[in-house]
Formats: C-alpha cells, sequence, structure tokens
C-alpha cells in the first residue's frame, strides 16, 4: 500500500513530532510518503492538496466535522478498499482554516480524530502512528491490544 500524507504546514528538521513520524515510517512496511506546503489561503492550499491525490487514490480528510471512530473501524474500512484494489491513500490535514466544503464534498472518508484542536506537526505524527496502527491489525500484528 502507497500512503501520501498532504498537509500543510512544514515539519522542522530533527524536530520531536518529525522523529515520531520518522519512527513510525520505519516500521512499515507500506511506502509513506509526505508532501507539505506552507500555509497561504484556503484555496492555494486546496489546489495544494488536490495536487497530492494520486491517480486512482482512496481519499481521507481530516477534518473535526468527521467520522469519528476506533482504529479497527479505520481498518476495516482500509482493508476493504485494498480488497477492492486500492493500492494507494492519501490522507490531507488541511491549514488553519481548515478545508473547503468541495475537498470534503470530493474526499472516500472524512475522519475526525476528536473534537479537540492539535497542532498540525503534532497530527501528523498522531496519524503515521496510526496508519502504522491499522497497517498492523490488518496483518493481525500484536501491536494493537483488541
Amino acid at each position: 500500500m502507497k500512503v501520501t500524507l498532504g498537509v500543510i504546514g512544514k515539519c522542522k528538521a530533527n524536530s520531536p513530532e518529525g522523529e515520531i513520524i520518522k519512527r513510525y515510517e520505519e516500521r512499515m512496511k507500506w511506502s509513506l510518503s509526505i508532501k507539505e506546503k506552507d500555509n497561504s489561503n484556503q484555496i492555494d492550499e486546496a489546489k495544494f492538496l488536490k495536487s497530492c491525490i494520486g491517480s486512482g487514490a482512496k481519499v481521507v480528510v481530516l477534518d473535526e466535522r468527521g467520522k469519528n471512530m476506533t482504529s479497527p473501524e479505520l481498518a476495516q474500512i482500509v482493508e476493504d478498499w485494498m480488497n477492492n484494489g486500492c493500492s494507494e491513500i492519501c490522507f490531507l490535514i488541511g491549514g488553519a482554516d481548515g478545508h473547503l466544503e468541495e475537498t470534503r464534498k470530493s474526499a472516500d472518508l472524512v475522519l475526525s480524530f476528536g473534537k479537540l484542536t492539535l497542532p498540525h506537526i503534532l497530527m501528523r505524527a498522531v496519524l503515521a502512528e496510526q496508519i502504522y496502527r491499522i497497517e498492523t491489525i490488518i496483518n493481525h500484528h500484536p501491536y494493537h491490544k483488541y
């Protein structure tokens, strides 16, 4: 599985969050790439995020208005996509003003990690861990305790 993170805001080299992301990326068997852009206006951010989406990729938009679910529920969705021929997922993290409505509407899944507001860089680290967790759940690895 190829996983792309399209994100607004850049992660500083050697930051604690960057180290966490790197740690989970090294553990993954899936391919993870991160495409990032500095904050700008919502329209430019939306254009950039759209450019991150590979042909045929499933799109997951992270947004506080999205569906809140458990890790196993999310893993089941990803596994279903894989079983139906999906080989790429693109997760999109918007800027400070969030996503445009058209970005949310075009997503295959709008996902919330809860009602709390997290810094975008920290959200990347949390997302990297969840992607690793999804992979381990699908592969029946004991990392995720049921």
